[in-house]
């Protein structure tokens, strides 16, 4: 979402723009990329010898040969020399990972090494014990001025992916280079993180890996206004100095140590200094309090905090969850005690034999704090990368990847942008997909796939985690889990979905029609950040055009019962924002905006036509129970014929065993106003903000009954056999 409207002078003033990033390289060589010259790598674990073999290149001469122990490792050290298209190195280093080799011949050098065979080229490796301090953060900093594109130097509309890893650091050294002031400064020497890409520490804990002060730069107003800083995330370091994570809608923060901080919110520029709301959880503040400033609303689940309960920011809708020393409550802020059924995202690392593992965490149940300490990484399994998972790279297809998880393996994406001519069918008990750098699962302009980018079956313990979907191209769902009718009980080893992102529109020049960006059939399923997104502005034309071009009806359809959500964002989808169908569900923060570009009324009414516009969060009549806790709906109506309205932010049937708490509407720009918080009840965005502490079986208006119409087995295509 976007709290400033786009300009179409702006729009097509900026141009999509893939750069691809070069390793430091002296004034005579020429490095080249894996998609030029063809290389590969075999380390013999008997003989701890390492075969080398490349594609010829350059005129003339030998091949030579160095070795670094990391990919940008100070120095390199000459191995050998060969005119052959091979070579053998006999007396690598100790571990495998730390030999990366420069085959060199005329002006032309190649990297080749075991990381880039495993995880391909948009994942970057650092090892302080090779690498200087400043090494990671010049190369960081180098790609986020250069990706491009629109929206700004960070490239809000590329294609373009990338996740930076950080192996521990050895002998007391860190990744600082040193620097002092908030993280917006010059002098504070940041890691700049930019759009579509992810930070991850390798270490068992955050303090592992010791990184310096790490700033998102927003690209509108001059630099303080972040309500279009998206996708990017961060996990599994300490940050030693400052960490201003001046961040919107799906950008997420986890299992963080965090020394000192300034701020949260953006200090340069001289307008607007705000956000629009965030995810943090499983992390740690020792010394200081942050501030979310300008922040509009934000959600921080299982976070310690310094001693203290004043308040730390925002505007509207603060939910602090199984959070220690939180604000304490008020209008605004939610303090909510323990966090109830957790299980946190599974995350990459190095183990102690010096392998790639992926540290899957344990279901816990009424937690507070985080779910580490200083010496342990806490409850869960290990699961080794190359025995137990499909290393996924870009350029990999839908009949790869099913192929894999049919054959048992558990799902990694490297960082890319994955063309899908069928769902990835997610078919077997406790299967994982794990994105890493904002993975994007698309569904190509093609007549072919008109299904879905994720279908799963009603199995226990699935968990999919840090992928963005998006639709080129028309389909039933975007993420479908369980099927329709889904009946088992998964109470004992629930389904976890984790910062995931669906996104329709924005950049696509087809008109597509999509009925929901996900729905969830299945019992017992864990939401852990979504954010679902019917784009407001892109690379296309706005206003009707976009109405009429990216078309879908619900962001979110809960058919399942004992479904529980943590920090949900929905915006701008055209009917029901969200339509919860299952009983006994649980949202704790929630998140909108309606339709930017709803052309007149006559064209969004709700309910046979009956009451004006669809409420953003809608619990049917039918439900006899559920529970969400705050709750926040901000008219933006700035695309219409200045005579449309909402008339209600929230919908729920009168009964005794419903109940919304902490909800809040307000305008932030238009004509068009949502004229009642709740069923009728508690006043219009008119005259400003509204809130409504809680109802539950109140007095207002219970919304007209209705008859919703879901998609059914018969909208599967015929080439995918789901599983009964």
């Amino acid at each position: 979402m976007s709290k400033k409207v786009i300009s179409l002078l702006t729009v097509f003033t900026f141009m999509m723009l893939l750069c691809s990033f070069v390793l430091p390289n002296s004034a005579n060589e020429k490095l080249e990329g894996n998609k030029n010259i063809e290389r590969k790598i075999v380390y013999n674990k008997k003989k701890h010898s390492i075969t080398l073999s490349w594609s010829a290149f350059g005129s003339s001469g030998n091949y030579t040969i160095t070795r670094g122990g990391s990919r940008l490792a100070s120095d390199f050290v000459s191995v050998g020399s060969t005119s052959k298209l091979s070579f053998i190195d006999n007396k690598p280093n100790t571990s495998k990972y730390e030999n990366y080799y420069k085959v060199s011949r005329n002006d032309i050098t190649i990297i080749i090494s075991l990381e880039n065979q495993i995880f391909g080229d948009n994942m970057y490796f650092y090892d302080r014990k090779h690498e200087k301090a400043e090494t990671a953060r010049n190369e960081i900093n180098s790609q986020f001025s250069s990706i491009g594109g629109l929206g700004g130097a960070n490239g809000e509309w590329t294609t373009k992916r990338q996740a930076y890893y950080f192996k521990p650091n050895v002998n007391g050294q860190t990744y600082d280079v040193g620097g002092s002031g908030s993280a917006s400064s010059a002098e504070a020497n940041s890691i700049e993180l930019g759009f579509y890409s992810h930070i991850g520490g390798l270490g068992k804990v955050p303090s592992d890996v010791k990184l310096g002060a790490i700033f998102t730069r927003p690209h509108l107003s001059g630099g303080a206004n972040a309500t279009c800083t998206f996708w990017r995330s961060v996990e599994n370091v300490e940050v030693m100095r400052d960490f201003s994570w001046t961040v919107s809608q799906s950008t997420s923060a986890r299992r963080l140590l965090i020394e000192s901080t300034s701020k949260y919110i953006s200090d340069i520029g001289n307008t607007n200094f705000w956000g629009s709301g965030g995810f943090i959880a499983d992390a740690h503040y020792t010394t200081s309090r942050p501030n979310w400033g300008g922040q509009q609303q934000w959600y921080t689940r299982n976070t310690v905090f310094p001693s203290g309960s004043g308040v730390m920011g925002g505007s509207y809708n603060m939910v602090w969850q199984g959070c220690v020393n939180s604000p304490q409550a008020n209008e605004a802020n939610s303090p909510i005690t323990t966090t109830p059924i957790i299980r946190e995202k599974p995350f990459l690392f190095i183990g102690d034999d010096g392998e790639y593992k992926v540290f899957v965490p344990a279901w816990q149940k009424d937690r507070v704090g985080v779910s580490w300490s200083a010496t342990d990484m806490g409850k869960g399994e290990i699961q080794d990368l190359i025995a137990s998972w499909y290393v996924a790279k870009e350029g990999d297809t839908d009949v790869e990847i099913n192929a894999a998880l049919k054959a048992g393996k558990n799902i990694f994406f490297t960082p890319g942008h994955y063309a899908l001519n069928a769902p990835i069918q997610v078919n077997r008990k406790d299967a994982i997909l794990l994105g890493a750098g904002i993975a994007s699962v698309t569904l190509e302009p093609t007549e072919k796939n008109i299904w879905g980018c994720i279908y799963a079956d009603d199995k226990d313990g699935i968990i999919i985690a840090g992928l963005l979907m998006d639709s080129f191209n028309s389909t039933t769902y975007q993420v479908r889990i369980g099927n329709e009718g889904a009946n088992a009980d998964h109470s004992t080893d629930p389904i976890l979905l984790s910062d995931i992102t669906c996104r329709v529109g924005g950049v696509q020049s087809k008109n597509i029609q999509i009925q929901a960006s996900m729905q969830i059939n299945s019992n017992n399923v864990v939401g852990d950040h979504f954010w679902l997104w019917r784009a407001d502005h892109g690379s296309q034309k706005g206003g009707d055009a976009r109405w009429k071009r990216d078309r879908c009806k619900n962001g979110l359809i809960v058919a399942g019962n004992d479904v529980t959500l943590y920090a949900l964002f929905v915006e701008h989808y055209q009917e029901y924002e969200v339509l919860w169908l299952g009983e006994r569900g649980r949202t704790f923060f929630f998140q909108n905006e309606p339709p930017y570009d709803t052309p007149n009324q006559a064209s969004w009414s709700s309910q046979g036509g009956r009451v004006d516009g669809y409420a953003a969060f809608k619990v049917a009549n039918s439900v006899k129970e559920h529970h969400t806790i705050g709750m926040g709906s901000y008219a933006v109506f700035t695309g219409t014929d200045g005579n449309v309205n909402k008339k209600n932010g929230f919908e729920i049937p009168n009964s005794p065993n419903v109940k919304l708490e902490k909800m809040c509407i307000t305008r932030f720009a238009g004509s068009g106003n949502i004229q009642n918080v709740i069923n009728g009840t508690g006043g219009s965005t008119a005259t400003g903000a509204k809130r409504v502490a809680s109802y539950n079986n109140g007095e207002g208006t219970q919304p007209f009954d209705e008859e919703f119409t879901l998609p059914n087995k018969e909208s599967y295509p015929s080439y995918i056999s789901m599983e009964k």
